[in-house]
């Protein structure tokens, strides 16, 4: 009996850390990292960031004099920043990427 409940056991705990390793995949939208990527356009969804949060993520990624963001309709904080001497709107997805245009 004892037998038979440690391999219960055991194969509980095995499908719960496949099941903790499942949420690790690229299909993840949760900041899984530090790194802040530049992408060509940013992600859908909203984001759950605050704008101090999001400011911390656009100056991460090199830029300065980053006015007041303000949360799109699309759910995107977007602003003014300053980068290589130029005038930039800056947008951060939910997934903490960087647009400039």
């Amino acid at each position: 009996m004892k037998v038979m409940i440690m391999a219960a056991v055991a194969a509980l705990a095995g499908t719960a850390a496949l099941a903790q390793d499942g949420q690790a995949g690229s299909h993840n939208p949760a900041v899984k990292d530090s790194k802040v990527h530049h992408v060509a356009a940013p992600a859908k969804g909203h984001s759950s960031f605050t704008e101090g949060q999001a400011k911390g993520r656009i100056a991460k990624a090199g830029y300065t004099d980053i006015g007041d963001l303000t949360k799109t309709d699309a759910g995107l904080w977007q602003g003014h920043a300053m980068k290589g001497g130029k005038s930039v709107t800056v947008t951060l997805d939910y997934k903490g990427n960087v647009t400039a245009h």
